[in-house]
C-alpha cells in the first residue's frame, strides 16, 4: 500500500518540491518545528540512538520516556509510530541500506501493535540540508519509495527534510535541525541536543566506523538497552588516522565538512583510539558473547546489570 499525505498518495516519479507544493501542510508544519528553540534533554527517562541504531517502546515503558538522536548533517531522524497502540520507533539513517531498514522498524512497530488495533501507521522524517554532494537529497528519496514499497498504508505527517531543513550562511548551507526526541507518551516531536549519549557511547559508535548493519538496541519487553555482542577486525590505518589534524579528520571522514557540529572531531577521535584500543572485541569486550546490559535506575539513569541476574 502507497505512502500517503492527507489520505492521497504521494507521486514519487515527481520531485519533493512538487510534492511540498501539492501539500502545503508539510511545509506549515516543518516550519513550526524549525521555529522552536532545540531543548536539552537530560539522560533521566532518556533511551539516546545513534546512528544505524533504533529503538522502539510503548507509552507503558516505565523506564523510558524519551527517544531521541542528534548529530546528523546528511544523516535523517526517522520517528515511526502506530497511533492505536503508541508504539513508536526511532532510528538513525545514513543510507547505508534503506529499503532493508525501513522493513526492519516497520516490523518493529508492527510487533507491538496487533493488526485488529484501531489507529494508523504515521511517519515524522527530519534532517538532512541542500549539501553540495546531494547525498540528504538522495537519502530522502530513499526513504519516501522505502516506505511506498510497504505493504501497509503509511501517513507522512511531518517532513522536515533537505531542502525544507536548510539555512544558508555566506555561501555555506547548513542543516537547522540536527537533532530530534519524540515523548513515547504524549508523541509531542521537538529539536533537541543531548549532554549525555551513552552508555557506551565509544563502543557504540565503533560498532557504526566498522560498518556495521542497523541494530536494535532496546528490549521494550525487559525495559534492558542491549549493546552487542559486536564483533569487528583492526581497524585499517587507524593509527594514520590518529596521527592527522583535525582538518584531515573533518575532510576525509565526514560526509559534510562544513557543516558537522563542533564536536564532531573530538568524537572520531576518541571512536578511533577505542577501536586501537581493541582491535578484537571478542577478546577484550565480549569474552563470553553476551551483550552488555543495562537498566534504568531510580534515578531514571541507565546502570549495567550483570547478565547473571536477568
Amino acid at each position: 500500500m502507497p505512502l500517503l499525505v492527507n489520505g492521497t498518495r504521494v507521486d514519487l516519479r515527481r520531485p519533493t518540491g512538487d510534492m511540498i507544493r501539492a501539500h502545503p501542510q508539510l511545509e506549515e508544519k516543518a516550519k513550526l518545528l524549525r521555529s522552536q528553540p532545540a531543548q536539552i534533554v537530560e539522560p533521566k527517562g532518556l533511551l539516546y540512538v545513534q546512528q544505524r541504531e533504533f529503538a522502539v517502546t510503548t507509552p507503558k515503558d516505565g523506564s523510558v520516556s524519551i527517544l531521541g538522536s542528534d548529530d546528523a548533517t546528511t544523516c535523517h531522524i526517522v520517528v515511526l509510530r502506530h497511533t492505536g497502540s503508541g508504539a513508536t520507533c526511532l532510528t538513525h539513517c545514513d543510507g547505508s541500506d534503506t529499503e532493508a531498514e525501513v522493513s526492519l522498524i516497520m516490523s518493529s512497530v508492527k510487533s507491538f501493535s496487533s493488526s485488529s488495533a484501531c489507529g494508523r501507521l504515521e511517519v515524522h522524517l527530519v534532517g538532512g540540508f541542500n549539501d553540495d554532494r546531494q547525498l540528504s537529497q538522495k537519502l530522502t528519496n530513499q526513504l519516501l519509495r522505502a516506505f511506498d514499497l510497504q505493504p501497509e498504508d503509511v501517513h507522512l505527517v511531518t517532513f522536515c527534510v533537505t531542502e525544507l531543513n536548510d539555512r544558508e550562511e555566506q555561501d555555506i548551507h547548513f542543516p537547522i535541525i540536527y537533532g530530534i526526541a519524540v515523548n513515547v507518551k504524549t508523541a509531542e516531536i521537538f529539536p533537541a541536543t543531548f549532554p549525555e549519549k551513552g552508555p557506551d557511547e565509544d563502543l557504540r559508535s565503533a560498532h557504526v566506523l566498522t560498518g556495521a548493519p542497523l541494530t536494535n538496541v532496546y528490549d521494550a519487553k525487559t525495559e534492558q538497552l542491549r549493546i552487542g555482542p559486536y564483533f569487528w577486525g583492526p581497524f585499517p590505518h587507524v593509527d594514520f588516522w590518529l596521527e592527522q589534524d583535525d582538518a584531515q579528520i573533518l575532510q576525509n571522514l565526514s560526509t559534510s565538512p562544513l557543516a558537522e557540529p563542533p564536536h564532531f572531531v573530538s568524537h572520531i577521535r576518541s571512536t578511533l583510539t577505542f577501536l586501537k584500543e581493541h582491535p578484537f572485541p571478542s577478546q577484550s569486550l565480549f569474552p563470553d558473547r553476551k551483550p552488555r546490559i543495562y537498566k534504568k535506575n531510580e534515578e531514571g539513569l541507565w546502570e549495567q546489570v550483570c547478565s547473571d541476574k536477568i
